[in-house]
């Protein structure tokens, strides 16, 4: 090789190394810039008391670029908020049970489009209920279609939930139901209040899916999620019952009052008949983020596959057609407000996920994906860009007046980090 040559090389190498110096200071500074927002709204946020205590996090597809934790565990009580706090995920459960759902698809022992009576025979008895008599007992029929998967995963089965459905309240009252929480069998006996299919309306439709799911594999959900989709993406403090040490760095649950935050008893039952697909499950802002990290990635994460890439972009698609999710009016029970997210903003559900229809006003791409659980906790998936993020505090009622913003100022700053 000539001098001449070796010069060429050298620089041409040294050229080439100097190409990618300007992108880690960028993904430095975007970092920084994202920490020293974030960290402040945050503070600023338990600091004023609206919210006891709150963990965030956001990544992107090569990992995680902001964690925090601010305030307390409990209003008045000097444990920490950290980003290893064990919450109550409520319904953000349901996108768990859902890739649980689309694995058994996946190997044909589930199939979305045919009876999951088939699967399930108790929903061979359900009816639709179309009102009460003069003596307040209540009226039903036989449904027009079966029920299938795809009608639970995304909300469309016709089965809705006594908070935000007066009917099926009312219904409970007379047949003596007790509510979803309880985690008894029971509870999933309530009627449809609409065929499967005619429209959108928030309920137990994934806890359906986690039974089929059960059905199918011949084991309890949360055994089959650990060993086929916790466990491998390194999700090792989610689960239904809280072990120990889980428990020792548990978050008490607080509620809204006019006299403030009011810390409350308040668990899942740690010995249920069934475990709740829809709205069960304990988790950690970080392990929920493991969740985020693998969506975005098409269904790798912590080096396995548990989803194929088709799944997840079937997933996260809008799922039922020109149907739209709507807002979801509280019936009087007080465990929510008023919740829509991005009033104005249409928005479709995938298989377990809102889907955004246009972009949103936090930045949030076209087609993005999202939930929340009762007791505010947030997460949404970018797929797009490539970005995703979760929060967390344990407040009720749904949709809480200081929590839900503070979701949408963090995601903000995410990204405003980006630009």
């Amino acid at each position: 090789m000539t001098h001449s040559r070796r010069q060429y090389l050298k620089a041409a190498g040294a050229l080439g190394a100097m190409a990618f110096l300007p992108a880690i200071p960028t993904a430095m500074a975007q970092e920084s810039k994202l920490k020293a927002s974030a960290d402040a709204l945050l503070k600023a946020a338990t600091d004023a008391g609206d919210v006891p205590g709150v963990v965030a996090m956001a990544t992107n597809r090569s990992g995680t670029i902001y964690e925090g934790g601010f305030g307390t565990r409990q209003a008045g009580a000097d444990s920490p908020m950290t980003p290893d706090t064990i919450v109550w995920i409520a319904s953000m459960t349901k996108a768990l049970t859902g890739a649980a759902a689309m694995q058994q698809v996946e190997r044909g022992k589930l199939h979305l489009d045919t009876p999951a009576a088939k699967i399930l025979p108790q929903l061979k008895e359900s009816k639709v209920l179309t009102g009460f008599d003069s003596n307040g007992q209540p009226i039903t029929r036989p449904p027009k279609r079966q029920v299938t998967l795809r009608h639970l995963l995304t909300h469309t089965s016709g089965f809705s939930y006594d908070i935000w459905n007066p009917q099926i309240g009312q219904y409970m009252k007379v047949k003596n139901i007790p509510g979803i929480i309880s985690c008894q069998n029971a509870a999933l006996t309530t009627p449809m209040v609409f065929d499967p299919g005619e429209r959108w309306e928030y309920g137990t439709g994934i806890d359906f899916a986690g039974k089929m799911v059960e059905a199918v594999t011949g084991q309890k959900l949360g055994q089959y999620m650990h060993d086929n989709l916790l466990a491998p993406l390194g999700m090792n403090n989610t689960a239904f019952k809280i072990s120990a040490d889980m428990r020792a760095r548990l978050s008490r649950m607080h509620a809204r009052t006019p006299d403030g935050l009011v810390p409350i008893d308040f668990e899942i039952p740690q010995e249920p008949e069934f475990e709740m697909g829809g709205g069960g499950m304990y988790s950690t802002t970080g392990d929920y983020l493991k969740f985020v990290q693998m969506i975005l990635n098409d269904g790798q994460g912590n080096g396995n596959r548990v989803l194929k890439k088709s799944t997840v972009q079937l997933m996260s698609k809008n799922a039922m057609g020109k149907i739209r999710v709507t807002m979801l009016k509280p019936a009087g029970q007080g465990a929510s407000n008023d919740a829509e997210f991005f009033p104005g903003v249409p928005k479709g559900w995938g298989l377990s996920f809102m889907t955004n229809e246009e972009q949103a006003p936090t930045g949030r791409s076209k087609g993005s994906l999202a939930w929340a659980g009762l007791a505010n906790s947030y997460y949404w998936i970018d797929r797009t860009k490539g970005v995703g993020g979760v929060l967390a505090t344990q407040i009720l009622p749904f949709a809480d007046v200081k929590a839900l913003p503070l979701f949408y100022d963090f995601e903000k700053a995410v990204y405003q980090s980006l630009a």
